[in-house]
């Protein structure tokens, strides 16, 4: 039994001492904003594209299921597809360039 702490312990506390350091403003920590996954979004930018869900998938490489729950509030899209739902708001024919044969 240990009875000290151990490094894991001691890597943890600091890591809790940094986020209650940037709760209160002392402290800056890097982080990423990504844009809001909600329903009325996606369906706003699949809208402005002038596409139909089944196109809006198969151009950019989505499972049109996924995309229907995701308009429809009842998923969230995972951190990679709202990472892809970013670029695909902000450049879209960046998405299809790499998709490409």
């Amino acid at each position: 039994m240990t009875t000290g702490r151990t490094d894991l312990g001691h890597d943890v506390e600091a890591a809790l001492g940094e986020v209650l350091a940037h709760v209160r403003g002392e402290a800056s920590l890097p982080c990423r904003i990504v844009d809001d996954p909600a329903a009325e979004h996606i369906v706003a930018l699949r809208k402005r594209m002038k596409l139909s869900r089944q196109r809006f998938a198969d151009r950019f490489g989505l499972d049109v299921r996924a995309v229907q729950e995701w308009e429809q509030g009842r998923r969230v899209p995972d951190r990679a597809a709202r990472v892809l739902l970013t670029v695909i708001d902000r450049d879209p024919e960046a998405v299809v360039r790499a998709l490409a044969d």
